[in-house]
């Protein structure tokens, strides 16, 4: 399949790629190399018992560092103008972002240190497990979590948000528009945040009076702009802003850790539940980092197909655990159905 990085595209058109790239992580498929892995390892083990377990103390350690990426907060550099040369520009939802496209050329040499744009490439697919988890692609339920926004009046006023799995931080845009008093953005990626979100979130704040407009306006995508965008000094408006890269784990340990500790009003997600194995990573962050009477805005595919995860699935985990409740508040059917979700804690006032 072609590999592409769109910002605008039709629906059904989108629906389909999704599907397929999830479908090339198929637990089917993966059960095949596990089948091979464990005949090997079994004639390993008859031949030197010794042998295979150490093979097996290699992948298990080997497993461990895929799963747990270490938590960095990225600095917004002094020199904004630096962050954005060499940026090419387009609108989105009336949104400044970088062009994708653009990003992949110049991240498939030396610019890329985690090499996520060519480990994309080569494995044909936009979702590689413990090393590139989907950030350099604008899934769809972004611009339905950003249309309920707009359609549901979301009051950010004075709110600490964080954007959760940011990708181009769009949402966390957005919450800085609606004059949030703090939003914090995370993605597991350092290459997402350095060289999408931090020079989107730049863009957007030197746009004097930008604001969201309505859904039907905000989806006419406007041409790229051909010159860097020009910024004059640091607006107050970054100083409200935070970004952190890592597993979700070890980023909430590192807000947990720092003085105060921190706790959001808003937490904003999309797309972050299509894998079951991510659960109770994503269940534990909510429940350290949202503050008691917080709400949490989650937006998400019916069910992602290859991968088992999906919103009825993650309503029951939560369920499970009884620590919140939930509530469906907008369905979307075009496509592959999609829902938003709002979660609050369950003794929440």
């Amino acid at each position: 399949m072609d590999f592409r990085f769109d910002f605008a595209v039709d629906e059904n058109e989108s629906s389909e790629a999704d599907a397929h790239f999830l479908l090339l992580c198929s637990p089917e498929h993966k059960q095949e190399s596990r089948e091979k892995s464990r005949g090997t390892a079994d004639l390993a083990a008859k031949s030197s018992p010794k042998l295979a377990a150490a093979k097996h103390q290699d992948e298990a350690a080997l497993k461990k560092n895929l799963c747990v990426k270490a938590a960095k907060e990225h600095s917004i550099p002094q020199d904004l103008n630096k962050l954005l040369e060499n940026k090419v520009m387009e609108t989105v939802l009336d949104l400044s972002c970088v062009k994708l496209s653009a990003v992949e050329m110049m991240c498939s040499g030396d610019a890329d240190s985690e090499g996520i744009v060519s480990k994309s490439v080569s494995s044909h697919s936009d979702l590689i497990p413990g090393v590139y988890e989907g950030g350099l692609k604008i899934w769809e339920c972004t611009f339905d979590l950003m249309d309920y926004f707009s359609q549901a009046e979301v009051e950010f006023t004075n709110k600490t948000v964080l954007d959760l799995g940011c990708g181009a931080g769009l949402l966390g845009i957005v919450a800085l528009q609606g004059e949030a008093a703090r939003v914090h953005f995370q993605d597991y990626n350092t290459t997402v945040i350095d060289e999408i979100t931090l020079p989107n979130v730049v863009a957007n704040c030197i746009s004097e009076g930008r604001r969201m407009g309505s859904g039907k306006d905000r989806k006419a995508s406007k041409p790229p702009s051909k010159r860097p965008r020009k910024a004059e000094g640091s607006p107050d408006v970054l100083n409200r802003c935070r970004f952190f890269s890592g597993e979700w784990s070890q980023v909430s340990q590192l807000l947990l850790n720092s003085k105060p500790c921190l706790k959001y009003d808003i937490i904003l997600t999309s797309e972050t539940i299509y894998n079951p194995d991510y659960y109770s990573a994503l269940h534990d962050t909510l429940a350290q980092l949202l503050d008691r009477n917080g709400c949490v805005y989650l937006a998400s595919k019916v069910h992602y197909f290859g991968v088992g995860g999906g919103i009825y699935l993650f309503e029951k985990f939560i369920e499970d655990k009884n620590m919140f409740k939930t509530r469906m508040v907008k369905t979307i059917d075009q496509g592959l159905q999609r829902c938003i979700m709002e979660i609050t804690f369950k003794n929440s006032c």
